[in-house]
């Protein structure tokens, strides 16, 4: 690695203010699970990097809501989250993820807020995370701003964010009774980057799916979500015929993790299986 300047500021103002919108060499570091991966294979050469560690307890906190929701600071470690029983009571489709999210050493390092800023479309997160609805709360020099999930990144590790901004919370909406599964195919042992990630969120009222979310990663260039197969969920449609409509909706996109012809098979089978565990009862896979 080439040499570069570490500054580890002791606020949220003084972080925000060390970066610069204009020198993609300055970047916030959190965890550093992929940053230093990075940097050690050339890919990126930092001049500056800007330290979240010290910003204080805030940012790492994980809250329930008085609405049933919850709060979770960018800082919180993924091992944190996968152990919180604020997250198993709350969402505990996200504790199942994480069970089979890379490594223990990983997950006890990697931050929620660095994993969703990073943009990595083979990540097991933002499609769960789109399917319960949740938002990050982006800080800069111009005050904070809300943006959905699903809203967060626009490519291949791009994001809508700005070069002076920074992600400082994530919130998860109540889920009210709401159902979520998480499932995932990988080519070789459970916790690799997976090919293909669905998830499936809805509510049930007389045997019908209610504002169904199914959103997909890996397969395509950024985790999104499938309003054809969600309207076909809602409308009545099998778990077979909403697979069927999510595989020829979703762009997939071919890689050394399979063929785009091979994960629309995947897409078709995966999404089917999710709604019958989410009709079963729900949560990850």
């Amino acid at each position: 690695m080439i040499p570069f300047e570490l500054k580890e500021p002791a606020s949220l103002g003084e972080a925000v203010a060390l970066l610069d919108p204009d020198d993609p060499a300055v970047r916030p570091i959190a965890g550093g699970t992929a940053l230093m991966l990075m940097m050690k294979s050339g890919l990126y050469q930092p001049r500056r990097l800007v330290s979240l560690r010290a910003l204080g307890p805030g940012i790492a906190a994980i809250r329930e809501t008085t609405a049933g929701g919850l709060e979770l600071g960018a800082m919180v470690r993924l091992g944190a989250l996968e152990r919180a029983a604020e997250i198993r009571r709350a969402a505990p489709v996200i504790a199942e993820t994480l069970v089979t999210h890379s490594n223990v050493r990983v997950r006890n390092v990697a931050t929620i807020g660095g994993n969703l800023a990073h943009g990595d479309p083979h990540m097991d997160l933002p499609p769960v995370l789109i399917s319960l609805g949740a938002a990050v709360i982006a800080a800069g020099p111009r005050g904070e701003r809300r943006i959905a999930v699903e809203d967060l990144v626009t490519g291949y590790m791009e994001t809508v964010l700005g070069g002076d901004e920074l992600i400082t919370a994530l919130h998860i909406p109540a889920q009210r009774g709401r159902r979520a599964a998480y499932m995932k195919v990988t080519a070789r042992s459970a916790d690799d980057w997976p090919a293909l990630g669905i998830a499936v969120s809805a509510a049930f009222a007389d045997g019908a799916a209610r504002e169904p979310r199914i959103a997909i990663g890996a397969a395509t260039e950024r985790a999104m979500r499938l309003p054809g197969a969600e309207a076909a969920l809602a409308a009545g449609a099998s778990p077979r015929e909403v697979g069927q409509a999510a595989a020829a909706e979703a762009p997939v996109i071919g890689d050394h993790h399979g063929s785009a012809a091979y994960k629309r098979v995947l897409v078709g089978v995966y999404v089917e299986r999710a709604i019958n565990r989410v009709l079963a009862g729900g949560e990850a896979a």
